[in-house]
């Protein structure tokens, strides 16, 4: 991991993050500004090629500079909605035309506009393979195949409320997952429509929406890649969401471990610093344990992911398996360790704004995001062979 990445992201957080974070927690959104000013610092394009306007890099490359932000005080919410684009992207930068490369991903990597990514719906949950918003190719005028007509709607739409754009998972085929196209859809399409705003638990700064789409006319030329073939897209791209979330796990429980230390050493109770008393002590070592042993995991995940190069060859099962095991682990270390964190620090962490508990609140949906854990160990047990 490149502590160059690192330390680029630890400054870029104590400079433009730290001080407005809460505000933008209470407001329910990051400011559009905080894009332009990432891409500036060139943090949105690394991991893109730069044919394709990013700054190149790797997963590690990636890992490393979100590793540096969460120590240096970001959120979990902050990352997911700062880089929402390394969910709405990569099918675009794999598969997409330099039409759609040239007007949706080089924009977002420049911060100038702000991507999200549509699979889920209202009573799908993780199943993406039923999805049922429908893209019918319709007739009009000489041309008897020139767009597609959209309906349905999407839920959890991380990014769904400031987003310009909507990459969107739609059935165009049969049933099952051999049926599913990806399309990309602006926001401003009639017929599209943010039905609401989702108030969460945690995850406060970054916006989530409802999604609705009625007759929204789509060209052919927004289609990315083959027609029917986006369940294999959908599911390479998962490979790199599951170890982002794993990073925000396991980074924000580090973060939660070095405040309660500071705290364990600043707090007296019974006449002597918290630190002093054994169990509490035991307890950071617990705490540190399982967050290292979650990074290995994930660290190794990724060198697996990157020397595979371009995946051209497509993704191995050990690494789908990998990826899916490695943010559970994170995960289950991310929220033991962040309740540990709300318990040494007392009343105190139970506080709104503290930041303890912003982290306590943000692990919640970590096991939820990306596929459900129940559903990633099942498919991890076909992967393996298991089942």
């Amino acid at each position: 991991m490149s502590p160059e990445l690192f330390e680029l992201g630890a400054e870029f957080t104590r400079r433009e993050v730290v001080d407005s974070l809460q505000e933008w927690e209470d407001a329910g959104e990051v400011p559009r500004a905080l894009h332009l000013a990432a891409a500036k610092q060139g943090l949105l394009g690394i991991g893109f090629a730069e044919e394709l306007g990013g700054q190149g890099g790797t997963l590690a490359d990636v890992t490393a500079l979100q590793e540096g932000m969460l120590a240096a005080g970001a959120s979990s919410g902050l990352l997911a909605a700062l880089f929402t684009g390394g969910i709405a992207l990569p099918h675009l930068a794999r598969h997409g035309s330099p039409e759609l490369i040239d007007r949706y991903v080089r924009p977002t990597l420049a911060g100038e506009k702000i991507g999200s990514l549509a699979i889920t719906e209202p009573g799908g949950g993780s199943d993406v393979a039923h999805l049922t918003t429908r893209a019918a190719r319709v007739s009009t005028g000489s041309d008897p195949e020139d767009h597609y007509v959209v309906n349905g709607g999407k839920t959890f739409i991380t990014s769904g409320v400031r987003a310009d754009f909507v990459t969107v998972a739609v059935r165009t085929g049969g049933p099952g997952a051999g049926g599913i196209s990806l399309l990309v859809i602006d926001k401003d399409s009639p017929g599209f429509s943010v039905d609401r705003r989702l108030a969460k638990m945690g995850w406060h700064c970054s916006d989530t929406a409802e999604l609705g789409f009625s007759d929204v006319r789509v060209p052919l030329s927004h289609l990315v890649g083959e027609e029917d073939a986006a369940f294999g897209y959908i599911a390479e791209a998962f490979v790199t969401e599951r170890i982002a979330l794993a990073v925000h796990a396991y980074g924000i429980a580090a973060r939660s471990l070095a405040l309660t230390v500071d705290h364990a050493r600043e707090r007296s109770t019974f006449g002597e610093p918290l630190i002093k008393r054994q169990v509490v002590r035991h307890r950071l070592v617990e705490m540190h344990r399982r967050i290292e042993a979650a990074r290995a995991y994930t660290h190794a995940i990724v060198r697996e992911y990157d020397a595979g190069g371009t995946q051209e060859a497509g993704l191995s099962p050990s690494l789908l398996a990998g990826a899916a095991l490695a943010k559970q682990t994170a995960v289950e270390a991310g929220q033991w360790v962040c309740d540990q964190a709300v318990q040494l620090h007392g009343g105190t962490g139970y506080m709104h704004g503290t930041e303890v508990e912003r982290h306590y609140r943000d692990t919640r949906i970590l096991p939820i995001g990306g596929g459900a854990t129940e559903v990633m160990t099942d498919l991890a047990a076909k992967l393996l062979g298991y089942a």
